[in-house]
Formats: C-alpha cells, sequence, structure tokens
C-alpha cells in the first residue's frame, strides 16, 4: 500500500494499514507530518464533537481509534501545548510501525497507469537528490490536493455545484468555480511592557468597517484574545488554491500583518501595547481544492439524513460549514455559515474509491464530494477516522486479494473491514461488535458492584459509546444505555469485573476498551480560550489508570498475568507471553486518573 501525503487523513491510514499486516510506504513532501495540524500550520482538530457533545453517557461523539490515541497522548505529553510536540507524536508513531516505511520530505511528481489500473507512482526528494519509483498493490491520495489521481488522470470536481446537479438547498442556483479559500495563523504572546509593531509596506489597510463582522475583541478580556490567530483570514477561495497558491499566500500574508495593525496601531483595542507576535504560518492553511469523483459522491441530503450505508468505514458531524469565496474581501458576509447537522452520518467505503481506477483510494479533504457536502467532512478529526477507514480497507483488499473497487459489493469482506475497525475502537454508526472470535462475546460477564445503568453485561452491548441523546445516531440505529459497567463508588477501589466461560479457552490477547470521556472536546490548540474548556496536560479522569488482568488455573488459584499502572489511554491490547488456558478472567480496577469510579466499555479475548 502507498500513502501520499501525512496530514490527519494521511497518517492514520498508513498506521491503519501497517497495523493491519500490510507493508506501507507513506510518502510526505513536507519536514514534518500533520498537514493543517502540524507545527507549520497550527489548526486544532475539530470534527463530529463540534462545539461539544455531552452531557455525559447521553451522547459521546468524539472520534475513536487512532485519532483518540493522538489526542490522549498529546493531552498528557504535550502541557506545555508546543507545537512541534505533536509533529514529534505523529513521527513518533510512525517510526514504531516496523510495517512502515516514511519518506518525508519528499513529492509525488508523476504517476504510471495501465488500463485502469496505478502500477506505480513517482516521487522526488530534493534534499537528498533521489527519485523513487513506488510500486504498490493500492495506492491511496491522502495528499488534500490530490496530486497522485491527478497525475493519474482520475476525474475530479473544483468549485461549487448548481442547485439542479444534486438537488441541493445549500447549493448554488448557477454553479461557478469558486471554493473555501486559505489562512495563515500567527501566535502572540503578552509582554511585561510595551511591543510596537511596525507593519511592513504591502500590509493590508483595514477601516474598521471592512472588518465589522470578523474582529471582536473585548478590551476588558484582551489578556484571553489575542494568543492565537484568526481562522476568518482567509483568501483566495475565488483564485485556483493550487495553481495560485503562492500568489494567495503573499496576499495571505499582507492581510494577517493589516489585521495586526489594526489591533496594534488602531487605537480601538486598549490593552492591546505590550502584545507582540511571537511565530506566524508560512504556508497556507488550504481548505478546498480537488474532490474527486469515485463510486459514490457523498451529498448534501446524506449528511442531513444520515442513511445507513451498507459500506460505512467513518461518520461526520460537523455542521455544514460554508465561507465566502472572497474572504476577508467579502467584507458584507459574515466569515461562515452553519448549518447543523442533525445526527452523526456515516461515510461510505465508496466515497473513497475512485470511479475509474481500480486500486486508488482517497480520504480527507480530496475525497468524493460535493461542495456543500464537504463542507461538513472537511474538518481534521473527520479526514482521520475517513483515513483509518482507507487504510484497514487498503489491509484488506490486500490480503483478500479483492480489488478496491469491488470490495464495497463484497459482504463478507466489507464485513471483516468494518468489524477490524470496531476492534480498533473506532464507531460506525449501526455496527456493532459480532466478531466470532472473540471469546468474551460467549462469556457470562458478573461483577464486584455495578451502578443503576452500569451493569456489567452493558460490556456486552457490542457498542463502545452513548451516541442517543441529541446530535446522537438515528435513534433505529443504536439504544438507549451506557454500553459500559461502572462500578458503584460506595464500594470503593478494587473494583473487578469477571468473565466466566461454561468449558475452558484458550487466550493470547486481551483487549481493554476505557472510557475518556468522549462527550468532551479534546484537541490540542494555541487558544487559551479554548483549551480551558478541555482536560488538557493530564490524562482524562474517567480513565482506568492502575489494573491487574488475572486468569484462574485449574487448581482455582489466580495467576496475575497483567500488571498496568499509569495508564491514559482508551484501547488496550495486551499480547500475552503464551497463551493460557481458563474458564474465569478478571479485571480488577486499581485506580482511575480521578473519577471515583471505574467504567469498562469491552473485554476481548481471542486465541
Amino acid at each position: 500500500c502507498c500513502r501520499k501525503s501525512s496530514g490527519c487523513s494521511g497518517v492514520p491510514c498508513a498506521l491503519a494499514a501497517a497495523r493491519e499486516g500490510a507493508r506501507v510506504i507513506l510518502v510526505q513532501d513536507r519536514p514534518v507530518l500533520g498537514g493543517n495540524a502540524s507545527s507549520e500550520v497550527r489548526m486544532h482538530i475539530v470534527g463530529a464533537d463540534a462545539f461539544g457533545s455531552g452531557p455525559d453517557l447521553e451522547c459521546e461523539s468524539r472520534e475513536g481509534g487512532i485519532i483518540e490515541e493522538i489526542r490522549l497522548e498529546t493531552a498528557v505529553r504535550n502541557p506545555q501545548r508546543s507545537a512541534t510536540m505533536l509533529d514529534l507524536i505523529l513521527y513518533e508513531k510512525c517510526r514504531a510501525e516496523p510495517n512502515l516505511t516514511l519518506l518525508l520530505n519528499t513529492t509525488v511528481v508523476g504517476a504510471e497507469v495501465k488500463g485502469d489500473r496505478i502500477t506505480a507512482a513517482r516521487a522526488v526528494r530534493e534534499s537528498t537528490q533521489e527519485h523513487f519509483t513506488i510500486r504498490a498493490k493500492v495506492f491511496a491520495d491522502c495528499t488534500g490536493d490530490g496530486r497522485l489521481g491527478a497525475e493519474a488522470g482520475a476525474p475530479f470536481m473544483r468549485g461549487r455545484e448548481e442547485h439542479a446537479a444534486f438537488g441541493e438547498t445549500h447549493a448554488l442556483e448557477q454553479a461557478d468555480d469558486k471554493t473555501l479559500g486559505s489562512t495563515l495563523l500567527y501566535q502572540a504572546r503578552k509582554h511585561e511592557r510595551p511591543m510596537p509593531f511596525v507593519a511592513p509596506p504591502f500590509a493590508r489597510k483595514f477601516s474598521e468597517d471592512d472588518l465589522k463582522h470578523r474582529l471582536q475583541i473585548n478590551p476588558s478580556a484582551i489578556d484571553g484574545g489575542l494568543e492565537y490567530g484568526f481562522w476568518w483570514c482567509e483568501w483566495g477561495g475565488e483564485l485556483d488554491t493550487i495553481t495560485d497558491n503562492e500568489t494567495i499566500r503573499d496576499e495571505l500574508m499582507a492581510i494577517l500583518m493589516g489585521v495586526w495593525e489594526v489591533i496594534k496601531n488602531s487605537g480601538r483595542y486598549p490593552g492591546t501595547e505590550n502584545w507582540a507576535l511571537d511565530w506566524f504560518g508560512w504556508l497556507p492553511g488550504k481548505r478546498e481544492s480537488r474532490r474527486f469523483i469515485g463510486q459514490h459522491i457523498l451529498t448534501e441530503r446524506d449528511v442531513l439524513t444520515a442513511p445507513n450505508f451498507p459500506d460505512t468505514i467513518a461518520y461526520g458531524g460537523w455542521p455544514i460549514d460554508l465561507h465566502p469565496p472572497g474572504g476577508v474581501d467579502a467584507t458584507e458576509e459574515p466569515p461562515c455559515q452553519h448549518i447543523k447537522v442533525p445526527h452523526l452520518y456515516g461515510i461510505p467505503l465508496r466515497s473513497c474509491v475512485g470511479a475509474e481506477h481500480r486500486n486508488l483510494v482517497f480520504a480527507g479533504r480530496n475525497f468524493s464530494a460535493t461542495h456543500v457536502a464537504f463542507a461538513s467532512t472537511r474538518v481534521m478529526a473527520t479526514c482521520a477516522v475517513m483515513g483509518q477507514g482507507v487504510g484497514t480497507a487498503a489491509a484488506v483488499s490486500v490480503q483478500r486479494g479483492i480489488d478496491m473497487a469491488d470490495l464495497a459489493d463484497r459482504v463478507k469482506p466489507m464485513h471483516e473491514v468494518q468489524q477490524r475497525l470496531l476492534r480498533a475502537d473506532c464507531f460506525l454508526p449501526g455496527a456493532i461488535n459480532q466478531d466470532n472470535a472473540d471469546l468474551a462475546r460467549r462469556a457470562r460477564i458478573s461483577s464486584s458492584s455495578h451502578q443503576p445503568g452500569g451493569k456489567p453485561e452493558q460490556i456486552g452491548s457490542g457498542q463502545t459509546r452513548a451516541v442517543h441523546g441529541e446530535r446522537g445516531v438515528r435513534p433505529e440505529l443504536t439504544r438507549v444505555a451506557s454500553h459500559r459497567w461502572m462500578s458503584d463508588p460506595a464500594e470503593g477501589f478494587p473494583a473487578s469485573l469477571e468473565l466466566n466461560w461454561e468449558a475452558p479457552v484458550t487466550i493470547r490477547q486481551i483487549e481493554l476498551t476505557f472510557d475518556t470521556g468522549m462527550f468532551r472536546k479534546l484537541t490540542f490548540s494555541q487558544c487559551d480560550a479554548y483549551t480551558r474548556s478541555l482536560v488538557w496536560g493530564q490524562p482524562q479522569p474517567e480513565t482506568v489508570r492502575d489494573y491487574t488482568l488475572e486468569a484462574q488455573l485449574a487448581d482455582g488459584s489466580w495467576n496475575t498475568i497483567e500488571t498496568v499502572t499509569d495508564n491514559y489511554q482508551r484501547l488496550r491490547q495486551h499480547r500475552l507471553a503464551q497463551s493460557i488456558t481458563t474458564n474465569r478472567l478478571r479485571l480488577s480496577v486499581l485506580a482511575t486518573n480521578g473519577l471515583d469510579h471505574a467504567r469498562v466499555f469491552e473485554v476481548r479475548a481471542y486465541a
């Protein structure tokens, strides 16, 4: 499998395929991973939780799987909120996978095509003066701009479709070639003395009227409003965001400097005297360019009605977030229009498989969607779960010898893809654990104590989150339940959960899914106000911290097979040094990271 680009779709795509056993080459044209989330751009990762899910035990819409793993890792290991620490964590995870070869500073420049297949990609790394020919069975274009697909001649859409094309309420009456624009972000810092700012000659000149819908700073709370740049410093949607990217970057720099000039020197914002720019980006954070035509084009109707696709591999839930292509030049328009999405909706594999190339897939903002639907799916956490879905499907495609073009229509392999995603802690609306290899599904479950709504048998529901509340999934795709065991706080710790089989079973791997407070937002951000709404710089309080796993031996005694301390991850997979045969398995929770009781979503056991 060959992955192109390592943003928030490319990294999970490559990691998923590698962890599922495929050999992967990951090509990235920048020196760091993360795309718009990297230290080069510094946009925070948002997704289906939109502006918060909540309340607890009702709607836990935050994305799971690899992106949750990354978020939890960053929350604990990056309390200082260093932008380059996220780069490091992504790099570390890629380096840790033996099946993954990482090529940084490497750009795809061509594709070799034979009939309806890509046979190779050509890439160049100028820093080492090397040229690469990469041959693979599956090629995943996660480049955002769709460089590989374009080189291969894959058909794509660009701009805004007309209403008549797909019957979309929020589409235009007449199509055009305009897109969402790009943004340069900045960071500023308050000093102990006044810090002058002299704008460069090219800085834009803005009047108060020019920014009336955008620049709103409360002078009485100025200490909390200038440290992070403005997403609405947007421009370039009326140009070609690929071929005109250098021009767009230059104008965005003029806009950024002009906005800062207004803040510092207009006299309208008292309290800004001691603030100074600390960092500003040189790489535009791009929102939109090419969107490939896949086997299915996701539309506004799909986003708003949330059909139960049989080939769902990911989900979304961010509002349909439309921006005026003129960006800051659209002075009479608000910087965005949000259309609420009523339910978490599924994203089908067919929207990620090329219509004309049998082994080309894509994930991220270049996948197959209309402009209106893309306005909801384009955010990075949604792109991440899409990437993990595509990477997992690609691994199954390679291992089963099934073309990606045929996979969505093959019931058993598609079921396998979905079950692998669920096992990796991804959420798919309407799908539950039906893994026949999971020995825990045949066990009787009991506990030392429980709360109402948190009985031990809840861990057998096959679903590892509650999504029945407002902005959750459609009611027929779930049931009202907590889907987790919750011990009684009055009983304290340790609290234990036990699996009992009628006849002994042989176990080599045990997998646990804990609660990580998915009703809350959790994403690394340079914005102080946003970060104050998170639990940051520490593990999530709901998460089990210390625990043991024990198995009963034939003589009735208990043998401790795993002891874990200081856990902060949601999914823990324990590969035992050797298989054990038992008819009783016990998980004992000794402590959490703050909550007064234990919470466990799922226990799986495999031979």
